[in-house]
Formats: C-alpha cells, sequence, structure tokens
C-alpha cells in the first residue's frame, strides 16, 4: 500500500517536472529562432553528420521528457545532502541547455556555445552520477541525454571550425 502511494506521488511529480522542462525547454528555442530558418544557421557550413533539421524537433521533446521523469524520481527521494547536490548539479546543467540556444543561434556566439555545452555535459555527467547513488533508475535515463550533448558537442565545435569568423563574442574575446 505505501508502494502505491509512493509511486502515485512519483508521477505527480513527474508531471509537473515533464511539462515544466518541456515548456522551459520550448521556450528557449522559441525565442532564439533556433533551427533550420535562422537565416544566419542556414548559411554555415554544416559538418556532413549533421541531421535533418526534423531530428531536432523530435529528440529535444523527448529527451526533455525523460529528464522530466529522472528529475521526479529523485525528487521523490528523501531530503539528505546527496540529494540536495544532486539537484544542484542538475538544474545547473538545465540552465546552460536554456543558455545553449541563445547563445548560439540568438548571439551567433559558436564559442561560447561550445564551451557552454561541455561544461553542460560534464555537469549533467556529474548529476547522472550522484542520481546513481540515490535513485539507479533515474541516472540510467539520463544515458541518452548525454549521449546527445555529446553528439551535440560535436556539431557544435565541428561547426566552429567549419565557420571561422562566422560568430560574434559575447565575451569580447
Amino acid at each position: 500500500m505505501a508502494e502505491a502511494a509512493e509511486r502515485r506521488s512519483w508521477w505527480k511529480i513527474a508531471l509537473i517536472c515533464v511539462v515544466a522542462i518541456e515548456i522551459a525547454g520550448g521556450l528557449s528555442g522559441w525565442v532564439s529562432n533556433s533551427g533550420y530558418g535562422n537565416t544566419w544557421f542556414d548559411g554555415l557550413q554544416k559538418p556532413s553528420f549533421m541531421p535533418p533539421g526534423w531530428t531536432f524537433g523530435v529528440v529535444w521533446p523527448v529527451l526533455y521528457a525523460i529528464l522530466g521523469v529522472a528529475l521526479s524520481m529523485v525528487l521523490a527521494e528523501p531530503e539528505s545532502d546527496r540529494r540536495r547536490f544532486a539537484l544542484i548539479l542538475f538544474f545547473a546543467q538545465l540552465a546552460l541547455n536554456f543558455a545553449w540556444s541563445p547563445i548560439f543561434f540568438a548571439a551567433h556566439d559558436i564559442s561560447l556555445a561550445k564551451w557552454v555545452i561541455f561544461m553542460m555535459a560534464a555537469l549533467a555527467a556529474a548529476a547522472a552520477g550522484q542520481f546513481l547513488r540515490i535513485k539507479r533508475d533515474a541516472a540510467l535515463l539520463m544515458l541518452p541525454y548525454l549521449s546527445w550533448l555529446v553528439f551535440a558537442a560535436t556539431l557544435n565545435a565541428t561547426i566552429e571550425v567549419l565557420n571561422p569568423g562566422s560568430g560574434t563574442s559575447l565575451l569580447g574575446v
């Protein structure tokens, strides 16, 4: 009986987390005019392994939903210092995730976006490591996201190499 009650509360948390992350992620892309159709981005050289535009419209919502479920699993666990640290890491990487599209697509800072996604991947891996110590399934749910971040970071870095001088620097460098 207690297990059923715990499962219900976990799913209630998941519904909120998934919707919140989906909305925030969607807004990040929308306000920055991300993806194909952005005239600056369309004019950049792309690597041969660049997926078609529709791929991103499928992958990101799925990944955001998975992140919401993973987060809810950890939120449903009892409070502890480890849980608090895991949540700090998770929300730090999520903030970088939501910042990436405006930096890359709106501000045209390819280099800063590359460093942001590298840091995002490192923080997401650290969060997954902490999730593993709290709720194994939550950590396993982070693996597709981590894989995609490595791929996305590779795309970002390759676009930078293929397009020297095409971006602007937000840092004045």
